[in-house]
């Protein structure tokens, strides 16, 4: 299950080593915005070095590349692919061209090493108007692409305004973003809450991207990680309510009732896909002692 995404920047040794104990569900190697052009050639040599040395055990790998506008992002591509990262990371994906010209690229690298078709799946970071409004195109454009993550902070430079603690100004891209992923049917990540010390604000920031219903979200610093995995976690009281929601399906089935009714309110169909949904989440992080779904 991944509530969490750690950034790593590619060419800090010290925080690279200790990645895995950082508490993220997945670290996102960074070769892009936290490297300099000078540094692109060593932070590649870093990371692959880091994630054969160190493996990262219980962490999902993410590299994020360089934009395939820049001479950066094939090297990134023929460092990483031979590593079989989880996924990668384009950023500021603005098309399904964009998507579709690093799938082929992967796809080559993947026939020169003998791997199977799609091993490496992708993860589109869309930070720009264009890219918003076309989050389904991008979200649909490849089955390589297992998810998509908004990035709040060039968004809000390419729309002109402010990023702000409350975060109204990227409340459309967000409803947009998760809509376009359901729809595509795949999974969808919010942008990381970029004030390292406000553990309220970024509290209320996760609650408020699950509440729009985002899988999970990105963090800038190892601080943000319990409060995210918290907040993306299913509560016990959450986990008690949906095994009662089964159990009531459960009796009704069993007595012939079509009408079911708990605590006062009637079951529906959304309401049993949610306490299947939760209990599956609550199953992977090993939550809800014993019981099973009869």
């Amino acid at each position: 299950m991944r509530r969490s995404m750690l950034f790593l920047p590619g060419n800090t040794p010290n925080i690279l080593i200790n990645g895995d104990a950082l508490g993220a569900d997945a670290l996102i190697f960074d070769l892009e915005d936290a490297v300099s052009p000078d540094e692109k050639d060593a932070a590649r040599v870093l990371v692959r070095s880091a994630i054969k040395a160190l493996g990262y055990r219980g962490c999902e790998i993410i590299v994020r590349i360089n934009g395939i506008d820049t001479p950066y992002w094939q090297d990134d591509l023929r460092e990483m692919i031979p590593l079989r990262p989880s996924l990668i990371m384009p950023p500021k994906t603005s098309c399904a061209q964009d998507v579709r010209t690093v799938d082929e690229f992967i796809g080559r690298l993947e026939g020169e090493l003998g791997f199977e078709a799609g091993t490496v799946r992708l993860i589109p970071l869309i930070e720009t108007a264009l890219g918003v409004e076309n989050a389904y195109e991008i979200a649909s454009a490849s089955g390589r692409v297992a998810a998509i993550f908004l990035g709040g902070e060039d968004l809000t430079a390419d729309l002109r305004c402010k990023r702000t603690r409350e975060g109204a100004e990227i409340a459309y891209a967000r409803s947009r973003m998760v809509v376009a992923a359901r729809a595509a049917g795949v999974d969808v990540y919010d942008t990381p809450f970029t004030d390292v010390n406000d553990d309220e604000g970024l509290v209320l920031d996760a609650q408020t991207a699950k509440s729009f219903g985002f899988t999970g979200k990105a963090a800038i610093s190892p601080r943000h990680v319990p409060g995210i995995n918290e907040v993306f976690s299913p509560s016990m009281a959450e986990i008690d309510y949906a095994y009662e929601v089964l159990e009531a399906i459960r009796l009704a089935k069993e007595q012939g009732r079509g009408a079911v009714a708990l605590r006062g309110k009637m079951i529906d169909a959304p309401i049993v896909a949610r306490a299947r949904q939760t209990i599956e989440a609550a199953e992977q992080l090993g939550l809800g002692g014993n019981r099973h779904e009869k």
